[in-house]
């Protein structure tokens, strides 16, 4: 029998993402591990409210979406640990300014380069809803088809409850094929 444990986002995992923004004119970085598709073309990210990041993309409505892997965990954890009120996350990445003008972190194998189309607010948070100007992917997650090849980029996962990164699994088999069997 299932247990009602209240209104409880039952969502996570989710990739992992560092967003990029310029702020007062200086590159930072935040972590961010809510996110989500919103349709082919766009993608939401939600910030609470308080966080700096969230000012330079109200201001210039441009910003990169960073997926995460492991050798890039430690810095992305270490952005999502300290605030660019204080400290300043220009270098904690080698990056360079994308075609639409955001923050591209060098490292990341995949990054969407966003316009802000809208921003929904709720209780504490910033919903950004963003539409995809540009993607970059390093040709070794590709498949021969230039298509993102998610066995082999790996992106960490988020998982919300617990607060722990996941490695992503194994394959199990193709979309709409266990129904036709």
């Amino acid at each position: 029998m299932k247990k009602n444990i209240g209104s409880v986002l039952g969502l996570y995992p989710t990739p992992l993402a560092v967003v990029g923004a310029v702020v007062d004119g200086r590159v930072n970085w935040v972590l961010v591990g809510h996110l989500g598709i919103m349709g082919h073309d766009h993608i939401m990210i939600s910030l609470a409210k308080s966080h700096y990041t969230n000012q330079g993309i109200r201001e210039n409505r441009i910003l990169s979406v960073n997926i995460v892997d492991e050798a890039m965990l430690k810095q992305a954890d270490y952005v999502g640990c300290v605030t660019g009120k204080k400290t300043d996350k220009s270098l904690v990445f080698p990056h360079h300014m994308g075609d639409a003008g955001a923050p591209i972190i060098e490292a990341s194998p995949l990054v969407m380069e966003c316009s802000v189309d809208d921003i929904y607010e709720t209780k504490g948070f910033d919903n950004f809803i963003l539409k995809i100007k540009n993607t970059y992917a390093e040709e070794e997650v590709l498949n021969e088809n230039n298509k993102i090849d998610y066995a082999k980029l790996k992106p960490v996962l988020f998982e919300m409850p617990t607060y722990e990164y996941l490695r992503t699994g194994e394959i199990i088999g193709k979309c709409m094929t266990f129904g036709k069997e």
